[in-house]
Formats: structure tokens, C-alpha cells, sequence
């Protein structure tokens, strides 16, 4: 079921790792919550979003991000061996998510600067919600080593 180890150089830009998508659901905010400890109650009190013009709850701009957490795909069991590091990540909220939006994230190569034994590879990062509009854009980029000479 898990597909073959990959290293630097078998990744190409351009290729896609779609990832499950996710209805934000009332438990999904709350379990945020807990982790977070965020406690302003644009995430967790329906009336007062509803007070100030909000449909509903408004996500937390890292509770949108973590949709596009490698580990709910393909990525981290194709560099189980190769994988050094995760470098750094960034991110831009393009559009409110509210409770009942269903997120459909996604991770594209879109950087590979090889290295001497190691190379980085950059995954773009997008998520769309049930619109089909971009709520999140943004960049992950990881060390990962080139095949070893045997």
C-alpha cells in the first residue's frame, strides 16, 4: 500500500499531492481550541460572529493551515528514508473560513534546488473552499537527501 521510497531526485516539478479534504465542523473549531488555548470568541461564540456581520465562527488562519499538513497524504511515506528536515513554511489567508466550509488542500513541487548530498524541495500549498475560491496560498520546503551511491 505504501508506494516506493523516494529521494531528491525522483521528485519533478509540478507534481501534485491532493489532500483530504475537511468540513469544518463545530468539533473541528473546538478541538483547535483545546490545542491551541486561542480563546477569543470569533472562534468559539456563534452569537457574537453573528453580531459583528460573520455567518458563523471564523477559523483560525493555523487552523485553516494545518489542512495542508503533508502527513495526511502521500508525501511523508514516500521520504520515510530521504527526509532530513522541514525548513520552513509560509502563508497568506486569502479568504474568511467559517464553520460549515469544506476545505480541499493541496501540495504541488514547485521548487527543487538540488545540493551537494541533499536537495530542497518546496511544496506550494493551496487551499480551496467548496466555492472553488483560494482561501490559503503558501510555500513548505523540506531538506531531502539525494539516492545514496551504493
Amino acid at each position: 500500500m505504501v508506494p516506493a521510497q523516494r529521494w531528491f531526485e525522483d521528485f519533478s516539478l509540478g507534481e501534485r499531492f491532493v489532500l483530504p479534504s475537511r468540513t469544518m465542523t463545530e468539533a473541528v473549531f473546538l478541538a483547535f481550541q483545546a490545542a491551541s488555548g486561542d480563546n477569543h470568541p470569533v472562534h468559539y461564540d456563534m452569537e457574537y460572529c453573528r453580531a459583528r456581520g460573520m455567518p458563523h465562527m471564523l477559523a483560525h488562519g493555523f487552523q485553516t493551515l494545518i489542512q495542508t499538513a503533508p502527513g495526511a497524504g502521500l508525501f511523508p511515506y514516500l521520504t520515510e528514508e530521504s527526509l532530513v528536515g522541514f525548513l520552513e513554511q509560509s502563508s497568506k489567508f486569502l479568504k474568511p473560513v467559517f464553520v460549515g466550509d469544506t476545505l480541499y488542500p493541496a501540495l504541488e513541487i514547485g521548487e527543487l534546488t538540488p545540493g551537494r548530498t541533499t536537495g530542497v524541495v518546496g511544496l506550494t500549498s493551496s487551499v480551496h473552499n467548496q466555492r472553488g475560491e483560494l482561501v490559503l496560498q503558501g510555500t513548505q520546503r523540506f531538506v531531502i537527501r539525494k539516492r545514496p551511491v551504493r
